[in-house]
C-alpha cells in the first residue's frame, strides 16, 4: 500500500513533533519545576507558602502530560532512542522519577498537619521536585551534545559503558545550571502573573532578575563550548532518508565544529539562539519594570529557544554515540516503521488539537491570582 507520506517526510515531521511537545513540556510543566525551586526562598511564612503553592495547584497534574506525552513519542517513533536511552541514563532518569515522585506526595499531604516541621519538610521536597529534575533535564542534554558512551553490536544490542558520576563533565554541568536558570526564570515570571501583590512577587522578581542574567551568561558559555571545543558529528556516508532503520549502515564521525555546520547551511536555524537570547532578555526587562506578563512572555520564548537551538544544531542526529560514532542514532536510521509513523500522524493530527483546546479552556477557566486571603474562603485549596 502506498501512504501518501514518503518515509523520509515521515520522519522529519516526527522529528519536528518530539521538539515540539519538548517546548511545551518545558512552557507548561517548566514553571511548575521552576515555582517548586523557588518556594523556600520567596516565601516565609506558612500562608505565603500555601498562596505559592496554589499559583500551580490547579494546573500541575494537566502541565505532566507533556512529560508523558514526550516519553511516549520517544518510545513510538524512536523505538533505537528510547532502548538507548532509557536503558543508558537508567540510573539518571531513576533520579528524576524519584523527585518527580515527590512533588504529588508533597502537594497532597503537606498541609495535612499543622505541625511546622511536617510542613516544612515537605516545603523542601516540593524544592528537591523542582530542581533536581531540572537539573539532570540539563545535564542529559548536554551529554547528548557530547555524545553518550555507547555501542551497537552486530544484532542491534546496546551496550552502555558510561557511569552516573560521568554524566557530570564541565559542559553538561554548564547545561544543567542553564536549564535550572531558564526554569527558575520561568517559574518567578509565573510568580508574577499568578501569586498576589506584595512580599512573594518583590522575592520572587529579584531571584528571577538573577535567573535571567544567569540564563544568559550560561546560555552564551554554552555556546562558546560547543564553538571552540571539540564537540560534533557528522554524516560522511552517503544518507538515504527513506532507508530502513538500521544505525550500522550510517557512516559517521566525530567532527570538531559540526554542530555549528547547520547554521551555514541553512542560515535561518539563527533565529532559535536569538529567540534564547532575546526571550532572556525581555524577562529581564519585564521583571525590572515590573511588567508581568511581557515577563512570562519573555521566559517563555526565551526556553523554546534554547531547546529548539539544541534540536536544530544537531540535526539529523538524536543520540550520537561518544565511543562508538556508527552506532550513532539519527532521524534516518531510528524510527519505527513508515506505516507506524502514518497511523501516529494521524492520531496525533486528530488528539493534539483537542490537548491542546482543553488545555487553553482549563488555563481560562482557572485564571486569576492566588492570594492569602483566599486560603481562608476556598476549602479545595492546598
Amino acid at each position: 500500500m502506498e501512504l501518501p507520506l514518503d518515509y523520509g517526510t515521515l520522519r522529519l515531521i516526527w522529528w519536528a513533533l518530539l521538539g515540539v511537545l519538548l517546548i511545551g513540556f518545558a512552557l507548561t510543566d517548566g514553571f511548575d519545576l521552576g515555582v517548586g525551586a523557588l518556594l523556600p526562598f520567596v516565601a516565609k511564612s506558612d500562608e505565603e507558602r500555601r498562596m505559592v503553592i496554589n499559583t500551580v495547584g490547579p494546573t500541575w497534574e494537566g502541565n505532566q502530560v507533556w512529560f508523558i506525552l514526550g516519553g511516549g513519542a520517544i518510545f513510538a517513533a524512536w523505538p533505537f532512542v528510547y532502548a538507548v536511552s532509557f536503558s543508558g541514563f537508567y540510573l539518571a532518569m531513576f533520579l528524576v522519577l524519584a523527585a518527580l515522585i515527590l512533588r504529588p506526595v508533597a502537594f497532597k499531604y503537606r498541609s495535612k498537619r499543622p505541625s511546622k516541621a511536617w510542613r516544612e519538610a515537605w516545603d523542601w521536597a516540593l524544592f528537591v521536585g523542582g530542581a533536581v529534575p531540572a537539573l539532570v533535564f540539563g545535564v542529559a542534554v548536554g551529554n547528548v551534545l557530547l555524545g553518550a558512551p555507547f555501542r551497537l553490536d552486530g544484532d542491534l544490542r546496546s551496550f552502555y559503558e558510561g557511569t552516573l558520576l560521568g554524566l557530570f563533565t564541565p559542559f553538561s554541568l554548564t547545561c544543567g545550571l542553564l536549564s535550572v536558570a531558564m526554569l527558575v526564570l520561568h517559574g518567578a515570571a509565573w510568580l508574577g502573573v499568578k501569586a498576589e501583590q506584595g512580599p512573594v512577587q518583590a522575592r520572587a522578581r529579584r531571584i528571577g532578575v538573577g535567573a535571567a542574567v544567569a540564563s544568559l551568561g550560561l546560555f552564551a558559555v554554552g555556546g562558546a563550548f560547543v564553538t571552540w571545543a571539540d564537540m560534533g558529528f557528522a554524516i560522511t556516508g552517503t544518507v538515504d532518508m527513506a532507508g530502513a532503520s538500521n544505525p550500522l549502515r550510517t557512516t559517521v564521525e566525530a567532527q570538531a565544529g559540526a554542530w555549528l555546520g547547520n547554521y551555514a547551511t541553512w542560515p535561518w536555524m539563527m533565529a532559535a539562539p536569538a529567540l534564547g537570547f532575546a526571550g532572556a532578555a525581555l524577562a529581564l526587562i519585564g521583571l525590572s519594570t515590573r511588567w508581568s506578563p511581557l515577563a512570562l512572555f519573555g521566559s517563555s520564548v526565551s526556553a523554546a529557544g534554547i531547546i529548539a537551538t539544541v534540536g536544530l544544531s544537531m540535526f539529523p542526529f538524536i543520540l550520537p554515540s561518544s565511543i562508538d560514532p556508527q552506532s550513532s542514532l539519527t532521524v534516518w536510521n531510528a524510527s519505527s516503521s513508515q506505516v507506524t509513523l502514518f497511523i501516529m500522524l494521524g492520531v496525533t493530527i486528530v488528539f493534539l488539537p483537542i490537548v491542546l483546546a482543553y488545555t487553553a479552556w482549563v488555563y481560562r477557566v482557572l485564571w486569576g491570582r492566588t492570594s492569602t486571603a483566599e486560603l481562608k474562603t476556598n476549602p479545595d485549596l492546598y
